[in-house]
């Protein structure tokens, strides 16, 4: 067996901005030098496709390594860096299975098709406001739908979404490693503190309605119980607003960008309401934009390679997706391509930290897609973009568009 410093692999700054623009062309150098392993600033990334798919499921001899990154940032003291090592995707073991268990029959197949029918109603408003002008920068726009929809299953005010936007945004940027983002993370989990208490404060003044309880009732109900702490309570309406920001408005505005030099392809989204997942599923192979940190536990041999025990370790599981071992022509983006019960991508990530919220950023991303498509005719990009940082989670940063609005009557089918 090897040691990785035995070996001689590539160094993925990816703490660059450079690296942020282009993360394509570095990974498949990284490739070419070793099949699954290169180095960055904070330790070792695991970017082979077949790799991620055998060692990030290691929940035996990983944890998610919340507290190093913290560490990494010298916010150990912050509230910020306590709200990450306490949230639950830091979590592991019977800590992470109760809070877990609690909001799962939330987060079903069958919860997410329920709400379907919100999600086109949040859309489909969000269009009203911004289709009339035909020209807006989409990623803003997008910004203010899957964060909607969470939202109104919280139970929460759809008027407060504007004021939170930015502390959503700016803990969107949690994990970038970027130590001149800490003070606006510890404001933005103050003003997310604040919102959250208010909230819970007021739903217990208010009483719940115990015909239809949301989200805020299953998890006061719990409270109430003993099952979660008053500050596990607020940590996970926190988590879930952000969650139900950051992600599904990276990948919408991913998706976008890709359609928007396959224009066949985004005329059958607004004929073809399964196509759109089709398109979804394909920008979370070709662009998915997480980052997942892990802390090894003990020494790990892995295809003649020994890896430390301690080290932390990093799985980009959008560039599984373009890992040539594992797709035919990985860097070409085709919904229509072949599905594979071997190899599909791995943006929820594996494990008993996959992604609870999957099923309903699904179908928010599909009905979504679906109504921008019948509603924004002719897209075209109508200026520069931008990127955000690499280490966590990627995405544009910024897509300016020009297209024809087609009308409200347009979506009223």
């Amino acid at each position: 067996m090897q040691r990785p410093e035995d070996l001689e692999l590539t160094y993925l700054a990816m703490e660059s901005p450079g690296f942020a623009a282009n993360p394509f062309v570095h990974f498949e150098a990284a490739r070419a030098q070793h099949p699954w392993l290169a180095k960055c600033a904070y330790g070792y990334v695991i970017h082979g496709f077949h790799a991620i798919k055998d060692l990030l499921i290691r929940d035996d001899i990983m944890r998610p390594d919340h507290d190093g990154v913290v560490a990494a940032m010298g916010a150990g003291d912050s509230q910020w860096g306590r709200f990450e090592i306490e949230s639950i995707l830091a979590l592991s073991g019977m800590d992470h299975k109760r809070i877990r268990d609690i909001l799962a029959p939330m987060f079903t197949p069958r919860q997410a098709n329920r709400n379907r029918a919100l999600m086109r109603e949040v859309v489909n408003g969000v269009l009203d406001q911004w289709a009339p002008r035909e020209s807006f920068d989409f990623e803003e726009f997008a910004s203010y739908f899957p964060v909607a929809v969470m939202t109104a299953m919280i139970g929460a005010p759809l008027e407060a979404i504007p004021g939170l936007r930015k502390s959503m945004e700016d803990l969107g940027l949690s994990f970038s490693m970027d130590v001149n983002h800490l003070p606006a993370l510890e404001a933005a989990v103050g003003r997310m503190d604040s919102f959250v208490q208010s909230l819970v404060a007021e739903r217990r003044q208010q009483g719940s309605d115990s015909s239809d309880p949301d989200l805020l009732d299953t998890m006061l109900a719990a409270n109430t119980r003993g099952e979660i702490s008053d500050r596990e309570l607020y940590d996970m309406l926190i988590f879930l607003f952000v969650a139900g920001y950051d992600t599904s408005k990276n990948i919408l505005t991913l998706a976008m960008y890709s359609l928007l030099e396959h224009p066949e392809y985004y005329q059958r989204c607004a004929a073809d309401h399964e196509f759109c997942n089709a398109v979804i599923e394909e920008t979370f192979r070709l662009n998915s934009p997480a980052t997942i940190p892990r802390l090894l536990l003990e020494d790990l041999d892995y295809e003649g390679v020994t890896l430390p025990r301690g080290s932390m370790l990093f799985f980009p599981v959008g560039m599984s997706g373009r890992d040539p071992r594992a797709w035919d022509d990985p860097d070409t983006f085709n919904p229509d391509r072949e599905k594979s019960q071997e190899y599909r991508h791995m943006a929820f990530g594996r494990g008993v930290h996959l992604c609870l919220g999957q099923y309903i950023a699904r179908a928010q991303l599909q009905e979504g897609l679906h109504q921008i498509a019948r509603r924004i005719r002719n897209p075209r990009l109508a200026g520069e973009v931008g990127f955000r940082p690499f280490f966590g989670v990627w995405g544009l940063r910024g897509l300016p568009i020009s297209f024809e609005d087609a009308g409200a009557d347009a979506n009223a089918a």
